[in-house]
């Protein structure tokens, strides 16, 4: 094995430790989120602990970054649409009054440069690939990585890996925070396998059959978690653990093969860890995204009080299901990709982010998510690339997979469309 990503064995380089006499400066990309807002939740609540020095948003929410901005006393905001910037001025100048607001950035490249700022750490909350840049210019920088954007790491996996140190990346996903610290009750070569845990979403133990009717309400009710409609949906495909899984790998580099995907409805057991003597560890607590984000941001402290602890005295029943291949055979489909590797993750999750946007929009039914991306993946083959992966190879081939996913899906609604007519008439 090489070294991992991700490991909790190591603390971070003297270079970047915190500084004993006063808060850790980090930097909060994609603050207006749902990661985001829950960042800065955690942060106002230890303000001797923690200190944003930048955010970024998308540009959607100016009022929102505008107070964000206030409350924490940052330096720079950015918006990445160039659009936002004049709401973003006057919000900011509704919340400063007479006092001198943050230096504003703008542009698709601006939470690029807020990465690569001066401080210990940056947040990546960015939603989707186009938080590659910003992930990348964070470690070329060499800030700890407190990496929520999953997708900069699939689509990019090769070259993340050529620049990340050991240690240096800091997983906030539910699940890999779990693995990272259940890890540490072994040594690597202990590890046998990694266990992550799925909800299930909300159709849990439903055929393929009996998903075909299903509805953009349905999809969007999660059981457990409360998340943006992109990554909800994900869930509800299971496409988002078939990410997860590829994450797992390039994060711990564990072969596909020893990492195991198990549905667990009430969303207690966030991952596992089982060693090879039989043990297995699991890390458990309430679904509740402040505890990994404050955990990334203060690692190797935990955070008291960052998220609520399970209740003891309360009676509670966990249940365990082995994953349903047939029904939902996003997972599969993610462990292909990951084995191809090259360019290949960045088809398979740009054509599903264009998929998920034609569902929601009521141009793509619900199994046709999952099989649309399949066909985009088959189309594009055996990518070229491996460890030569750049990043404008990336950016081809998730342009070329937006392109086709949209073909087909307009092609598909063009056939509905005529099926329709003609039973009409």
């Amino acid at each position: 094995m090489t070294d991992s990503l991700a490991d909790p064995h190591l603390t971070y380089p003297s270079s970047t430790a915190a500084p004993k006499d006063g808060p850790r400066d980090i930097v909060i990309l994609g603050s207006t989120g749902s990661i985001g807002t829950q960042a800065v939740d955690v942060v106002l609540r230890n303000p001797g602990r923690f200190r944003v020095v930048a955010l970024s948003a998308a540009g959607g929410r100016p009022a929102l970054l505008a107070e964000q901005a206030r409350s924490l006393g940052v330096h720079t905001v950015a918006v990445a649409d160039e659009r936002a910037v004049p709401a973003l001025r006057e919000a900011l100048a509704a919340q400063y009054g007479a006092d001198a607001p943050p230096e504003v950035l703008a542009g698709p490249d601006a939470a690029t440069e807020l990465a690569s700022l001066p401080c210990h750490s940056v947040l990546n909350g960015i939603t989707g690939s186009i938080g590659l840049r910003p992930t990348l210019a964070a470690l070329e920088a060499g800030r700890v990585l407190v990496l929520a954007n999953k997708e900069s790491l699939i689509v990019g996996g090769p070259l993340v890996r050529a620049l990340a140190k050991p240690g240096q990346i800091v997983p906030v996903d539910s699940e890999h925070s779990a693995l990272f610290q259940a890890l540490m009750g072994g040594t690597r070569a202990e590890v046998r396998k990694l266990v992550v845990t799925a909800s299930g979403g909300p159709f849990r133990g439903r055929s393929r059959a009996e998903l075909a009717s299903v509805t953009r309400e349905q999809a969007l009710a999660h059981p457990t978690w409360a998340m943006g409609p992109v990554i909800t949906v994900n869930s509800a495909t299971l496409v988002n653990k078939g990410l997860e899984v590829i994450e797992a790998h390039l994060l711990y580099d564990i072969p596909f093969e020893r990492i195991e995907v198990v549905v667990h409805p009430q969303s207690a057991v966030h991952s596992m860890v089982e060693f090879t003597d039989g043990s297995t560890l699991a890390q458990v607590g309430p679904p509740d995204m402040r505890g990994p984000i404050s955990l990334g941001l203060g690692w190797p402290e935990r955070v008291p009080d960052a998220a609520p602890a399970c209740d003891w005295t309360k009676a509670a029943t966990w249940e365990f299901f082995p994953l349903d291949d047939e029904a939902f055979p996003a997972v599969g489909l993610a462990r292909h990709v990951g084995g191809l590797g090259g360019t290949a993750p960045a088809v398979f999750n740009a054509a599903n982010e264009e998929c998920v946007d034609a569902f929601l929009a009521g141009t793509l039914p619900f199994l046709g998510i999952v099989d649309t991306v399949a066909e985009v993946v088959a189309e594009h083959g055996r990518p070229a690339g491996g460890t030569a992966l750049t990043v404008e190879d990336v950016l081809e081939a998730e342009t070329w997979a937006r392109a086709r996913a949209r073909e087909l899906v307009a092609a598909a609604a063009g056939t509905a469309g005529a099926r329709t007519s003609g039973a009409r008439a």
